[in-house]
């Protein structure tokens, strides 16, 4: 067996045992917060055991009303998302490959970006009220800069002699961006949406808190108002395995679009 052979069997070996270190991490998370339940250093009312709080969960997503509310969740996150994913690489593309654009609106999005999206909100109110379009616009607007961001540094960073082909063949910049640019900008494009899909689910989170829109957002303040922490942490758990979902999805999409990379 080859040194290469020897190396790549010791790095399948490594990543198969990848899933289970990240079991035992969170056995161990999970014993650290039944020995603090136990101690009775965290009072019950505001730290429920993982029991209580599984129960909470299971007996929600079965014979209460989670499913429906995640449902409502996972959909006002995902509009925003594709909201700020269609912006992004649209803007991305046109500023990327324009060093004019570049020059002109770059210092602009410069000062938009550090912008928080909570700091948006009472504009957005202001702009269409306490409704579900106010949501989708801080949604949209605190996802867009992953995505807008890493879609200009893909389009920017096209290799010259690219360029140079591109005019030799004489293509059109819509063709130049379509055929060429978009290859060159995919891998950061892709990267910068898993990065929007985290920040879409914590702005509907925090815009469902704030306009008592259906949805986990509603269901976790009111939990954390009655004291009742058993339906709080289910909520807040059930939020993680969302987030867990949609990296997963993600993930998979990026390493289906990106087969033709060499992947190590």
């Amino acid at each position: 067996m080859t040194a290469r052979a020897v190396s790549l069997r010791l790095s399948s070996l490594r990543l198969s045992s990848l899933p289970l270190s990240s079991l035992g991490v969170v056995a161990a998370l999970l014993c650290l917060w039944q020995a603090v339940t136990v101690s009775g250093l965290v009072s019950h009312v505001f730290l429920p055991s993982p029991v209580a709080a599984a129960q909470a969960l299971a007996d929600g997503l079965t014979r209460g009303n989670l499913g429906p509310l995640t449902l409502a969740t996972i959909e006002r996150m995902t509009y925003g998302w594709l909201l700020a994913c269609l912006i992004g690489v649209a803007l991305g593309a046109l500023v990327g490959v324009s060093a004019t654009l570049r020059a002109w609106l770059m210092p602009t999005l410069e000062v938009l970006r550090p912008l928080p999206a909570s700091s948006m909100v009472p504009v957005f109110i202001g702009l269409f009220g306490f409704t579900p379009k106010m949501v989708l616009a801080v949604i949209a607007f605190g996802s867009l800069w992953p995505v807008l961001l890493a879609t200009i540094h893909g389009f920017a960073s096209i290799e010259p002699r690219l360029v140079e082909v591109g005019q030799a063949l004489r293509l059109s910049r819509a063709s130049f961006i379509w055929k060429i640019g978009l290859p060159n900008a995919l891998p950061d494009a892709l990267a910068g949406m898993r990065l929007a899909l985290t920040v879409s689910l914590i702005l509907a989170i925090v815009g469902e808190m704030l306009t008592s829109q259906q949805g986990l957002g509603r269901a976790i303040l009111f939990a954390a108002r009655s004291f009742h922490s058993a339906d709080l942490f289910a909520g807040v758990m059930l939020l993680g395995l969302i987030g867990l979902c949609g990296n997963a999805l993600l993930a998979a999409v990026e390493r289906s679009a990106l087969s033709w990379q060499d992947f190590r």
